[in-house]
């Protein structure tokens, strides 16, 4: 595999954890605790990768709700 398959392999995978951690967030409540960071940069870097968990996941949902495949119950 090479180099730049490797990177868009991690980044996926990357992608598929913020947003498992977002629909977690979502449906128990539970968030990760950004305070126990003491680093303000790496803080600010995990709080945008968060957001783009969340934003992947809004973005599933709406599309799954406007589909025809999916129910609502």
């Amino acid at each position: 595999m090479t180099f730049l398959g490797k990177v868009i392999h991690v980044s996926v995978d990357l992608v598929l954890v913020s947003t498992c951690l977002a629909g977690i967030k979502r449906n128990t409540g539970l968030a990760f605790k950004l305070e126990t960071i003491e680093n303000q940069t790496a803080r600010d870097y995990s709080r945008r990768y968060l957001k783009m968990g969340e934003s992947v996941y809004d973005y599933s949902v709406a599309s799954c709700g406007s589909s025809s495949y999916f129910e609502r119950k």
